[in-house]
Formats: structure tokens, C-alpha cells, sequence
């Protein structure tokens, strides 16, 4: 008779995989160091494998055959989730835990409208939100760390399904008394000439700023001058240092209040961003997913 692994000896897995460290995995699963030490020395015991190349000393090293049973790991446990959300969804729709992931050019602003929105719509619903970049939400998205992802399309997501809610159009921004900001509406073209100031790489909003001024990542005007999120992108703009793209659900929510900036919309063919959500394939909560959509539309 085979002796299946437990579901607890793969969550230690994947979670050590995923933080390369016994302690921060042993954080991640609620147990202590010496317990999840033991829950994988018990799975090589019981699959008559090594798993961890210990040679390696403290560092998490895994072999060829380790880095197998982590992806087959994964499979298992999203067909195991999928088993308990076909179960939920069936009971109660929207009901039930939702790990949602948000990218931090939307969460701020959209947030304090969709949270109430969501506990009168769907009151029983009980929401966990993880604010990180696009790239590592669609990680976690794939891992089976997070259940659904609300984010800025297009992007990187093909492995995901998709579903766009809400056009978010850009404006340009311009320190006070800039050239531009006689003008009602400035061409996309225009903002290219001057210095333009973006967030840093891993923000989707870079990549799609850059397109909407039809501009490479390697762009000559944008020097060294990066920002680590809107709010530091606005200050940057305010002392003058260049321009930038915003989108509007930034500025309705008064992130330019007080620093004298200029806003202007823009003339082009690309010059807003689509807010929109993203799941893994085939989960049985798709239906629950779409009817997300109105609120979400509702509250963007």
C-alpha cells in the first residue's frame, strides 16, 4: 500500500520553497522551526527520497528530484483547494475566506470604496488582502497562495484568466508654472520630450506609461530618476525634478492635494490603463469571481 504524503508535509514544502527558510516557513504555517524540520525529514523518510540536498549546510538547497516534487506538490494542493471552494461555492456564493492580491498603484485608491461595497454585498464573505507587485502577485497567484488578483491589464497574466471591469484613464502631471500647463490637453508626445519621471521596474504602471508615450524601457530621458510609488512620484513632480503620468483613481482620490501640481488630460491612443482581475484556470469560484466585476466597476 503506498503512504500518500499529508497535505500539512506538502504545505511544509511548498512554503519552504517559497521562503528559502526554515523559520520564515515555520511563520508561514503557524507551527515552530523544529516541528516543520521534522514534517520534512518525515516526508524523505516516507517517500525514500532526499528532498533537500543538506550538504548545501544552513542554506535551502533542494535536489532535481526536490525541485519535481515542489511543482507536483502544487498540482496537488490546488486539486485539494479546489475540492473545499467547489464545496463553498455550492453551499453560499462570495461566502467564505478570499485571498485577494492588489497592486499598490490601485490599492490605495480603490480600497476604502470597494471595502464597504463588498461587506453590503457580500456580508459573509471574509477577505485577506496582499499588496505587492504585479510579477509577484501572479507568482503567488500561481503557487496557490492567493485566490484572485486585482490588477492593471494588459500584463503579464497569460497563464491566468482574465476579466477587465473599469477603464482607468492617465493624466499628465507638471510641476507648477510648467510650459505644457498652459495648454487643455497635451499630447502624449509632448510629455516624451520633456524628462519623464516613472515608478521603478516591477511596477506595471512604468510599463504602461512607457507605451503610452510610446517610449522603450531604455528610454535617454529618464536618467536615474525612479520612484519607489506614486506618492513619492507626485513629490518628485512637485519639486520640480520632471513630468508623469497618473492615473485618474489616484487623483480623484487627492494624491496631488497640496503640492500645487498641475493636471491635464492627455491626447493618444493609449493613454489609460484597464483595472481588471485575474484567477487561476478552471477554479470553481469563476462564477464568484465575475460577480465581483459590478461591485468593483461600481466602486473604480
Amino acid at each position: 500500500m503506498t503512504h500518500l504524503p499529508s497535505p500539512q508535509q506538502l504545505r511544509y514544502l511548498l512554503s519552504l520553497a517559497e521562503t528559502q527558510h526554515f523559520g520564515r516557513a515555520a511563520a508561514d504555517c503557524a507551527v515552530t522551526q523544529s516541528t516543520l524540520s521534522a514534517g520534512i525529514l518525515a516526508l524523505e523518510r516516507q517517500l525514500d527520497t532526499q528532498i533537500l540536498d543538506r550538504a548545501a549546510g544552513k542554506r535551502v538547497v533542494f535536489t532535481t528530484l526536490g525541485h519535481e516534487l515542489i511543482a507536483r506538490a502544487r498540482t496537488a494542493m490546488a486539486a485539494l483547494e479546489a475540492v473545499a471552494e467547489a464545496a463553498a461555492a455550492a453551499r453560499e456564493p462570495m461566502a467564505g475566506p478570499l485571498r485577494l492580491g492588489v497592486i499598490p498603484t490601485i490599492g490605495p485608491f480603490l480600497l476604502p470604496k470597494l471595502m464597504p461595497a463588498l461587506r453590503t454585498t457580500f456580508p459573509n464573505l471574509r477577505l485577506f488582502l496582499r499588496e505587492d507587485t504585479t510579477d509577484q502577485l501572479l507568482d503567488r497567484l500561481e503557487n496557490n497562495r492567493l485566490d484572485l488578483l486585482l490588477l492593471a491589464l494588459p500584463c503579464a497574466c497569460a497563464t491566468s484568466d482574465t476579466l477587465p471591469v473599469a477603464r482607468d484613464d492617465f493624466l499628465a502631471a507638471l510641476p507648477a508654472g510648467h510650459p505644457l500647463a498652459a495648454k487643455t490637453a497635451i499630447p502624449v508626445a509632448a510629455l516624451a520630450a520633456d524628462r519623464l519621471l516613472l515608478l521603478e521596474d516591477g511596477h506595471c504602471l512604468r510599463d504602461q506609461a512607457l507605451t503610452a508615450c510610446g517610449l522603450t524601457n531604455d528610454h535617454k530621458n529618464q536618467d536615474n530618476f525612479a520612484a519607489t510609488s506614486l506618492h513619492t512620484l507626485v513629490q518628485m513632480v512637485a519639486g520640480g525634478l520632471g513630468v508623469t503620468l497618473l492615473p485618474k483613481m489616484a487623483t480623484d482620490a487627492g494624491i496631488t492635494q497640496g503640492t500645487g501640481i498641475e493636471l491635464r488630460p492627455l491626447i493618444g491612443t493609449t493613454t489609460w490603463r484597464t483595472i481588471g482581475l485575474a484567477w487561476r484556470p478552471n477554479t470553481p469560484r469563476a462564477a464568484d469571481y465575475r460577480a465581483l466585476a459590478p461591485v468593483l466597476a461600481g466602486a473604480a
